[in-house]
């Protein structure tokens, strides 16, 4: 019996723990084959080999996403191993490590390296995969946001502000090559980095939300996987909010 994703290559960064792990797992159940890329080579193994023990196919690659080099190791490799890239998901973040500071006055050298990893990342990912996906006729690819873009977060959701910024440019720049671009914004999601960076508070923003419970990682997994299928293939440059109704945007 065929699968949603037979025959299709997704790479997925940041897939060791939380919504990225989600994602690969979630992809592979349906038959695409996973690149689980992260810096944490004992968790990404991990999640690789256990995709393989479910009946799925997955291999890990350790990739920096703010590094060039690396971006275009990872896109060979991916080739190497499965014979192309249909599918790109920039989901790696510094998200449960990350320092809490203002604008103002958060350390230069911190803000500059937070920035490569979560705006920068996807374009340097986006550069290193869409040949690769121009190959194969055109792609996917889907940038993780955040509704930290439209409340105050500091470095944080400035960066996903320009991860929704990045999507709607780079749509129109790949999509006369057959490759769409969009994102997801998921609200306050129940993952290990939500707990400490939110701790006791995300409990509060459940408060708030027209559907009065946290996203778990699975919830942003459908979504996922219809604007990596053809069911969504006139859509484009678009965010999606998957967040228990937290946002309101004209």
């Amino acid at each position: 019996m065929s699968k949603r994703f037979d025959g299709k290559v997704v790479i997925v960064t940041g897939a060791a723990q939380g919504i990225g792990e989600a994602y690969a797992t979630g992809l592979a159940a349906e038959g695409a084959a996973v690149v689980v890329a992260d810096l944490n080579v004992e968790s990404g193994e991990k999640v690789a080999a256990q995709i393989e023990a479910d009946g799925g196919r997955a291999i890990f690659v350790r990739t920096d996403v703010s590094s060039h080099e690396s971006a275009e190791a990872l896109a060979t490799a991916t080739v190497e191993a499965f014979g192309g890239i249909d599918g790109l998901i920039n989901n790696a973040a510094i998200y449960g490590d990350m320092e809490f500071n203002l604008l103002i006055s958060v350390d230069w050298d911190y803000y500059k390296k937070f920035m490569s990893v979560n705006m920068d990342g996807a374009l340097v990912m986006t550069r290193a995969v869409y040949p690769h996906m121009q190959k194969r006729g055109g792609g996917s690819i889907i940038n993780q946001s955040s509704t930290a873009a439209y409340l105050y977060a500091g470095f944080y959701g400035l960066a996903k502000s320009g991860i929704n910024g990045l999507t709607q440019q780079l749509a129109h720049e790949v999509g006369g090559l057959g490759i769409r671009v969009n994102a997801i914004a998921p609200g306050p999601t129940d993952t290990a980095a939500t707990r400490t960076q939110a701790g006791d508070a995300a409990k509060d923003l459940v408060k708030g939300l027209a559907l009065k419970r946290m996203g778990q990682p699975e919830d942003m997994v459908g979504a996922a996987k219809w604007l990596l299928s053809d069911e969504s293939s006139w859509v484009t440059g678009q965010i999606i909010a998957v967040d228990g109704g937290q946002t309101f945007r004209p």
